[in-house]
């Protein structure tokens, strides 16, 4: 169905306000800049041929994520793709604005974890909204969360409580 001037310009507005959100989660999976944007060029994709009606921005937002998280996932467990060691390729740029330690330390969790960290922590969702977003019980978030802290604690050498 050919979008209306009126859905074109909803459109171009929901992505102005979520996609540095989006590339954020995807770019968290990802790892790299090529692939994140092509996750983040599908999340969108999927926003416009599903044409979902959102109660209000948060539920927007909240579907975003998941999509962009589970589109992340999926390519990430595709047969074809391979890791390649980045050693191998000694003249690429390498970034050097420093990514702090606490950064890669979340992107280091298991997908599950991260995705919980990144809506509580840098999203604000409570952990019942996550749990009706991913489709599990207010306690595996919050279980989910505590281990994802007990982790970071121990990779960042926080305090034992």
């Amino acid at each position: 169905m050919p979008l209306t001037q009126t859905g074109t310009k909803n459109f171009i507005e929901t992505y102005n306000r979520h996609v540095d959100m989006v590339y954020r989660v995807c770019y968290s999976f990802m790892k790299n800049q090529t692939d994140t944007e092509d996750m983040v060029q599908e999340t969108f994709l999927r926003l416009l041929s599903n044409q979902k009606k959102f109660a209000d921005e948060r539920h927007e937002k909240a579907w975003l994520i998941v999509t962009a998280s589970n589109l992340c996932k999926d390519t990430l467990k595709k047969w074809w793709r391979t890791n390649e060691n980045i050693e191998d390729y000694p003249d690429l740029p390498q970034k050097t604005n420093g990514s702090s330690a606490v950064m890669e330390a979340i992107l280091s969790l298991s997908d599950d974890y991260k995705t919980a960290v990144y809506m509580y922590y840098y999203e604000g969702y409570s952990t019942a909204e996550i749990a009706q977003f991913l489709g599990c019980p207010d306690a595996t978030v919050r279980s989910r969360l505590a281990r994802a802290r007990k982790q970071l604690q121990a990779m960042l050498g926080g305090a034992d409580e």
